[in-house]
Parts: C-alpha cells; structure tokens; sequence
C-alpha cells in the first residue's frame, strides 16, 4: 500500500539517459544563440512551473520578433551591457514571470527563447544545486532529477563534467577579465562546455576514462567557449 503520508513532491524523477541528454543539450549551448533558436530542450516539465516562479529575468533578442510582439512593451527593459535591441524581461513582487497566468505560461507558444532553451538537468549534470534564497523551487526539483546511463561512457562523462565544474569554481582567475562571479547555472553550463578537457582515450580500444587536464589546457577550452559566444 502506498504511504498516505509520503510527499510526491520528492519523488525521483528520470532525467533521462545522460549521453542522449548531454548530446541533445550540447546541440543547444554549443552552437551561437541565432543557431540555437530554432532548438529547444525537451524537459519533462510536468506541472513544474520552478523556472517561472524564482526571480529570473528573461533575456529576449532583437530577432525575437514573435515573442516580443506578444510582450506587453511596458514590461521590457534594456539589456545591461547588451548590443541594442537586447531586452530583458523582469518579474513581479513573487518572483513570478508576468506571463504566467494562472499558473501555466500564457504565451507558451510564442515565448522567448531562453525559456526555450532552459534546461535545470545541467544543475544535476555538474554536481551542482542552485543556492540563491529565490531559486529554492529550482532547487527543489533539481534534487529529484536521477539521469540513467545506457553506456560506460555516460558514466565516465558525466564525472568529467562535474569535475570540471568543482576545477573551475576553484580557480576564478581562469575567467576572463571582467567574467565577475559566475551564477551557479554559468557555472553548470560551463562545465558540461570544457568537460572534453577532462576525458581522455586509454589503451588500443580508445576506451573513455577521466583525465586530470593541466590549468593551461583548460585556460584554452574557456577561451575557445569565450570566442564562440562572442561569434
């Protein structure tokens, strides 16, 4: 029988495969924002609406014209230190995006292309967990994401990638000038960008196995990721 006093809230929730995920995830964070648009992470949301409800302001692009047509203007401002015509979209006194509306996006359709692309499986992906005092819903489900492995290599990927979030937190001066403190999700997002600086191939078989990677070596994969965005 199941427990009348058991919250379904922290019940474990599949992620996934964590090699398709991170395939699938790369395919968005690893090519230019305008590349990127036309993709979307495929979240098995549910009725979570944590991303909507946390204080996050919601970047929208010049060339976003459906979702800024169906944007009240007065809720936009610009981008601090974006090229113009980036705009930013704030949240109410509850930290709730202004488009959700009874509880369930009223734009879902046309919304913008961070909502598109966001993704809270990169928090579980890094080892990671939101610590800001508004992102305590975020936190909440990030807790419940489990990723399954269909193959060693995920395994072995998987820990890159948290290893490089814990090299990267550690060292700050591997940030280019003017970086300033990385969020908590710039920093999972990062991790999984430089994780290949963390993997090698052993033996004649080229079998996948972690890899201890100079602080130079991974300097170069930060300025490589740091040239693509800025593309």
């Amino acid at each position: 029988m199941p427990d009348p006093d058991a919250d379904p809230d922290d019940a474990e929730l599949d992620a996934g495969d964590f090699g398709s995920w991170l395939t699938g995830i790369m395919g968005i964070i690893g090519v230019p924002r305008e590349v990127a648009g036309g993709h979307g992470s495929d979240v098995p949301c549910g009725t979570c609406t944590a991303c909507c409800t946390s204080s996050q302001f919601v970047h929208i692009a010049p060339d976003e014209s459906d979702a800024l047509a169906h944007i009240p203007g007065e809720l936009l401002f610009a981008a601090p230190g974006a090229p113009r015509g980036h705009v930013l979209m704030g949240y109410d006194e509850q930290g709730r995006c202004p488009m959700l509306i009874e509880g369930a996006c009223s734009i879902y359709e046309h919304r913008p292309r961070t909502c598109r692309t966001y993704d809270c499986r990169v928090f579980p992906a890094a080892g990671l967990e939101p610590t800001e005092p508004d992102k305590g819903e975020i936190a909440q489900r990030v807790r419940r994401w489990r990723f399954r492995f269909a193959t060693p290599d995920g395994r072995v990927r998987r820990a890159a990638v948290g290893a490089a979030a814990v090299f990267v937190r550690a060292r700050p001066e591997l940030l280019p000038e003017g970086a300033g403190v990385l969020t908590d999700t710039q920093l999972a997002v990062l991790a999984l960008e430089v994780h290949e600086a963390f993997l090698q191939r052993d033996g004649d078989d080229g079998t996948l196995a972690p890899a201890t990677p100079r602080t130079a070596e991974v300097r170069v994969e930060i300025d490589r990721v740091r040239r693509r965005r800025d593309t």
